[in-house]
């Protein structure tokens, strides 16, 4: 072979684009969270973020649309500029979209926070299987470098603080018109708003299936407090 070198960079090119390929980010829907999250899923269906999508409903919230300057009785449950932050993953793979929309991506759910579970979620169950069985414990990072989210503060900014003039750095078009200059109410602390349950969910025990880092930084203070799962044993041992 006349051109060894080329041809190994060919041969890791591909690899590569393969590999992309195949650990590509895909949302699921929060059906399938919810199969094993029941405590947490059942908790979720009365909050903010639940609701989302009917808020955008003709209708629906109209004195905070009329000072926000939209119009409070249309559709917006079909405006691309809206949807995205009402939604699970809109524009990304295997998320929400406006033509062929699907409930289990509809309203803030699941994946919104904790990243697109398709690539760590079966990691996600063998390891709960594992403790379960054996006892053995499961490092966090075989599930963060898979895409699930240990973080989400970014996550949150990109609809909470996306306006101009916003703290945000990576603000951009198209805006939120829910500012804090039209009313206070919408100036959003993550540290705050992170710990409110009507915004998010309860919190529930957890096993100890996964250990190390990386670790949500209020992980230790929620677990503190948290509730007893309601007699799910299939909600045993998750993360």
């Amino acid at each position: 072979m006349k051109h060894p070198i080329t041809y190994l960079l060919a041969v890791l090119a591909t690899v590569a684009f393969f590999s992309g390929t195949a650990i590509a980010d895909t949302y699921e829907g929060r059906a399938k969270c919810s199969s094993c999250h029941k405590s947490q899923a059942k908790a979720w269906k009365d909050t903010a973020h639940a609701k989302a999508m009917e808020s955008l409903k003709p209708g629906t919230r109209k004195e905070a649309k009329v000072k926000a300057k939209l119009d409070p009785e249309k559709d917006y449950t079909q405006d691309k500029d809206c949807v995205g932050c009402h939604v699970d993953g809109f524009g990304k793979k295997g998320g929400y979209t406006i033509e062929t929309a699907k409930k289990p991506l509809a309203a803030v759910g699941c994946e919104s926070c904790h990243g697109p579970g398709k690539n760590y979620r079966g990691d996600h169950r063998k390891a709960g299987q594992a403790f379960e069985s054996k006892g053995t414990t499961t490092q966090r990072k075989v599930v963060a470098d898979k895409g699930q989210d240990f973080h989400f503060e970014e996550a949150c900014a990109a609809c909470h603080l996306n306006y101009e003039g916003s703290p945000w750095k990576g603000a951009k078009a198209p805006y939120t018109p829910f500012t804090p200059a039209v009313d206070p109410k919408y100036t959003f602390n993550f540290d705050k708003m992170v710990k409110d349950v009507k915004a998010m969910h309860e919190h529930y025990k957890l096993d100890g299936t996964f250990v190390g880092e990386p670790k949500f930084k209020y992980h230790d203070e929620f677990q503190a407090s948290a509730k007893e799962k309601t007699g799910d044993k299939k909600d045993k041992g998750k993360e």
